[in-house]
């Protein structure tokens, strides 16, 4: 059965670059960027490790581990991570899990047959210091992710748990918010700085400082 929002990320015990790991142990208290590789030494996927490892300081901002899974064993992963240096500018700094009997892929539903093997599609999941699934992306094979736009909606996701705001289309943090429905125009007022009421159930206001 496929995960939905929500859902506690299933757990598990697997060997990584960076030894044995228990996932929910090993994110005790943080956010978690889970994401899936179709393969070891392929092109887009070297790219992403690359930028991943260069946006370590900004995960780690927030408050973020970074982890990837592919199906190859350790020994390939391990020999990947010089690529992954030269391409990205940036050392290896986060693991990857090795993923040889797709227990991890499985779980997750990371294998979609349909796309042409039984290798992993690019899956992506945020995950929430409670374990909570807080997000869920999938992109073909053949195109690259945005980590931008994970770093946004982390970004997104931290405000609107704080407050009882949501974030407009195209919002970037310092861009104005919206106000929640549960919550009155004349409390709104009271709360944020700076209310617009467009629709009665349409109210921006500046974002709140953390």
């Amino acid at each position: 059965m496929a995960l939905r929002l929500g859902d506690v990320a299933p757990d598990f015990t697997a060997d990584t670059t960076e030894g044995e790991i228990s996932f929910h142990q090993w994110k005790d208290g943080s956010w978690a960027v889970l994401f899936s590789h179709p393969a070891d030494f392929t092109p887009v996927c070297t790219t992403e490790l690359g930028r991943t490892a260069a946006l370590n300081d900004q995960f780690a901002a927030r408050n973020v581990k970074t982890i990837a899974v592919s199906v190859d064993p350790l020994d390939s992963h391990q020999g990947w991570a010089g690529d992954i240096g030269d391409v990205g500018g940036t050392d290896l700094n986060f693991p990857i899990i090795a993923d040889p009997d797709k227990s991890v892929s499985l779980a997750y539903d990371m294998i979609h047959p349909g796309e042409g093997d039984t290798s992993t599609v690019r899956s992506v999941f945020i995950i929430d210091p409670s374990n909570k699934v807080r997000l869920i992306l999938t992109y073909p094979k053949s195109v690259g992710r945005n980590f931008d736009e994970i770093l946004r909606v982390i970004d997104a996701l931290q405000l609107t748990d704080q407050y009882t705001v949501a974030t407009p289309v195209d919002w970037r943090p310092g861009d104005r918010v919206v106000v929640a429905t549960t919550v009155s125009t004349e409390d709104a007022q009271a709360t944020f700085s700076n209310v617009e009421v467009v629709k009665p159930y349409l109210r921006f206001a500046d974002a709140p400082k953390a």
